[in-house]
Order: structure tokens, then sequence, then C-alpha cells
């Protein structure tokens, strides 16, 4: 680079630089106009920095009169196209920009979001939004069934408490009154029913822990077959009463690293409920077996399947089905009923083991099949 050559660079730095340092003090005053306006900067600066640089330049004498005009006129077309291109990207960008802010108006509004056209950024934003309202709209409808469930809890147990007290109210008037034929017959079902509100107490104060994050497992390996042995024994009773046919099968030496008490419960609620809505001479039938990556517990029973709407219900609080499965509640066994709660706890115990609990109609059957899976 010979001396002239080094004098336009540096004459032409200068230049730059001090329309560089012009461009960011006006940048600074405009820091809060549309961005049409920024760009239009932007292209100014690049425009007037080449045009400074020509001109402080010619100045030196390092640049003929005719090599000046036809650089000036080349500039200047130069600047007409370049704040064009920046006025038209600027109101590309504003327009891009409002779409953006219209989808973030709708987010809550339960209305869906709109893709969006533009730069890639402007579009990762816009899918992102739409993430969030899905999310939104998801975590609207779990509160709403929440609700519902909440509502539907509160509806049951007040009729389950009104039914009994009101039958212990009449029967210890008559105890009071002497005019119960059988006194020892009252007492026993006084007892039935104080016994039945004591479960139902029990239930409730066992899902207020789940739901509460405040229930707590202490997991040990148990045999699973025991443990399957121990709630068939314990709802025999029960089945027997109905007419209900018991069955169990489960691998040999099968060991679950559970909680047993926690686990325990899970097989007593689904046997129970199975019991429950399975009509005499019917079956209900539980098996154990490992599956890749832990073990799978599941309950049959001949409850005369679940409407296919009602399935993604069934583990909700207070939830009981009665008009989509056979047969009815028996009357003479309405000692043993529970307010809806026993599923939700077991889908409470069993997530707390890291679990997943589902429930699917058996195809060609009249019943329902309980998948209960534990990790390994």
């Amino acid at each position: 680079m010979n001396g002239d050559q080094f004098e336009i660079l540096v004459v032409a730095l200068m230049a730059a630089v001090a329309i560089g340092a012009l461009g960011l003090v006006v940048g600074w005053l405009l820091r809060t106009a549309s961005v049409r306006w920024q760009l239009g900067l932007v292209a100014a600066v690049s425009v007037l920095s080449v045009l400074a640089g020509v001109l402080a330049v010619a100045q030196r004498m390092l640049l003929m009169p005719h090599d000046l005009k036809v650089v000036t006129i080349v500039t200047i077309a130069a600047a007409a196209s370049s704040f064009l291109v920046a006025f038209a990207l600027g109101a590309a960008l504003v327009r891009w920009s409002r779409g953006l802010q219209e989808e973030v108006r709708r987010v809550g509004t339960g209305v869906a979001a709109r893709p969006s056209t533009g730069p890639r950024e402007f579009q990762e934003l816009s899918a992102e939004l739409a993430t969030t309202v899905a999310r939104l709209d998801e975590s609207r409808a779990r509160e709403t069934r929440l609700e519902s469930s909440r509502r539907e809890l509160v509806s049951w147990v007040s009729h389950d408490l009104r039914t009994p007290l009101a039958g212990m109210r009449a029967m210890t008037e008559a105890l009071e009154d002497g005019m119960a034929p059988d006194p020892a017959r009252y007492h026993r079902q006084i007892r039935a029913e104080v016994d039945r509100m004591v479960r139902m107490v029990d239930d409730l104060f066992e899902l207020s822990r789940l739901h509460a994050g405040v229930f707590t497992i202490t997991p040990q390996e148990v045999a699973l077959g025991d443990l399957v042995s121990e709630a068939l024994a314990g709802a025999d009773p029960v089945a027997r009463a109905r007419g209900v046919r018991l069955g169990g099968n489960v691998d040999y030496g099968l060991q679950v690293l559970a909680d047993p008490e926690g686990l325990s419960r899970v097989l007593a609620n689904l046997l129970m409920n199975g019991i429950r809505h399975t009509p005499a001479n019917g079956v209900v039938q539980v098996t154990g077996r490992a599956v890749a990556g832990g073990v799978e517990l599941s309950v049959t029973d001949g409850c005369g399947g679940i409407l296919e709407e009602d399935l993604t219900r069934v583990f909700d609080v207070a939830w009981r089905g009665a008009a989509a499965r056979t047969p009815e509640p028996d009357p003479a066994d309405a000692h043993t009923a529970r307010a809806g709660l026993g599923l939700a706890i077991v889908k409470g115990i069993v997530e707390a083991h890291r679990g997943v609990v589902e429930v699917v109609n058996e195809p060609g059957v009249p019943g329902c099949r309980f998948l209960v899976r534990l990790p390994a």
C-alpha cells in the first residue's frame, strides 16, 4: 500500500467514524420510535459514511472532479435504493410484530394461536406462543375437571353422610322411645353405619394427603404373590356374599420394590371395585407379571364395560359411573359403599410409586381391566 492509498484509508475511516458516532446519537434519540425508522437510520449511516468518505478524500485532492461526480451520483442512487428497502423491510417487520402482539393478546382467551409468517425468529416465537396457549388450555381444562370433581365429591359425601345419619337418628329415637322391635339388630345396624362413615372419613383423609403431596412411601422388596394372596383373602367374604368368584395368578418368585401397605391398599380397592360392579356368578381375576422395565398388575372384572367417553374420568374424585356400568349397586350391600374415592386413591398411590394406572375395556368380554405398572 503506497502513501496515497494509506491516506485515503485513514480519511475514509475518520469520516465513517464521525458519521457512525452521529448515527449512534440519533439512534439513542430514536430508541422508542418504530423499527422502520431505526432500519432507515441504519441505511442512512451506511450511505452517508460512503458519501462522507468520498467528499473527504476529494477535499484532500485525491479524487478528480469528474470521478467525484460519478461516485456522488452512484452513492445517491444507492442511498435511494437503500432507503426504499429499509422502509419496506421496516413496514414488514412492523406488520409481523403486530401479528405477534395479536397472538399474545389471545393468550388465555381460549382462542387458538395462528401460525406467524416472517423471519425464522418470529416463526419460532409464534410456535412457542402456540405451545403456551395449548398448555394453558390443557391447564384450564384440568382445573375445570378438578373443580367439577370437588363439587361432585361434596355432593356425594353430603348424600352418603345424610342417609346413614338420618337412619341412625331414626333408630336411636326408636330405641329411646322403646319402640324398637329388635334392639340388638338396631345396635348392630348403627355400628355398621358408624363403620361406614369411619371408612369414608379415612378415605377423605388419605386422599387429602395424596393431593397435598405429604403421602410418603417406604419402598422395600415385596413378594407380589403374597400381597395378592392376602388381598384375595381379605376380599373373599364380600365376594362370597355377592356370589362373585375370585382368582389370582402371579409369576412365581416375582418381586417388586414398593410400599407394602400402599400396594395392599391399591389391590384391595381394585378388588372391591371389581366385586361391587360384577354380577353374581361373575369372576374377578388378578394377575401379576414381569414386563419390560418393571411389574404389571391387572384386575379384570365383569362390570359390563365403561363408556368410551368415561374412560378418562374413572380415576376422578367422586366418579362412580353407575349409569354406565352394570349391574346396579345392590341396596343390601349399601354398607360397603364408598364415596367414589377408591380409584382416585389408587391413582395417587400408584403415582407416588412413580407408576401408572389405566383402565381398558376387555374386547369380547363384558368387563374391563385395570392395569397398574410399577417400575422395577
